[in-house]
């Protein structure tokens, strides 16, 4: 059989297509993928990285639940014009005890991954309260309900055990406190103190 017939043999049946092209992408990403798996620095963090605090952790609960991850992406690509603008490129060391991941791919907004550190407490403050009082022409919504709700932590101490079983080094005495640290604090200074520790792990490592 020729290779052109051959070729039409498959074209025209849809079962034998499905079938060869599913091979053919399992094939591809297993090349890819599997590497990966035995990299050290795919599965293990990088140097001086932190498990989230206990606030942190109800900051990040909040940054999923408002749909941050929707507009904005935490994940800088090795190119030029990424790293010049936002920083270091992403590491996988970094994001090893994420669950989910929060990388996204749309960026209506900048890029956060290196948003730790980049402006103060007040300011963004003011930017959820209202974005157009720092960034005239943003269109991200406003957000000033996190400064009235607060945060009761009732189920911090569970969140905390469950990334533990992740892998996750949280100790006891982390999770025995999580209740405490949290209670009575407003959404708002949660989300702030997730926002402030992301891509610090890449920092303290250098």
């Amino acid at each position: 059989m020729s290779k052109n017939v051959t070729h039409a043999f498959v074209e025209k049946r849809v079962g034998w297509l499905a079938v060869l092209m599913t091979i053919a992408i399992s094939i591809g990403g297993l090349v890819e993928i599997t590497p990966l798996v035995f990299q050290k620095q795919t599965n293990e963090p990088v140097v001086g990285l932190k498990p989230y605090t206990a606030l942190e952790m109800e900051g990040r609960d909040i940054y999923i639940r408002e749909g941050c991850s929707n507009c904005h992406s935490q994940m800088i690509r090795p190119f030029r014009s990424e790293t010049e603008r936002y920083g270091h490129y992403s590491l996988a060391g970094e994001h090893v005890w994420e669950r989910p991941f929060l990388w996204g791919s749309k960026r209506t907004g900048p890029d956060l991954a290196r948003v730790g550190g980049r402006y103060s407490d007040e300011w963004h403050y003011v930017h959820l309260i209202n974005p157009r009082d720092v960034v005239p022409e943003s269109n991200m919504p406003a957000f000033p309900w996190l400064a009235e709700n607060t945060l009761d932590g009732e189920l911090t101490a569970k969140k905390l055990e469950v990334f533990r079983s992740f892998g996750v080094p949280y100790t006891d005495e982390d999770i025995a406190g999580a209740k405490a640290a949290v209670e009575g604090k407003t959404e708002m200074e949660a989300l702030i103190a997730y926002l402030q520790v992301l891509g610090t792990g890449l920092t303290q490592a250098e």
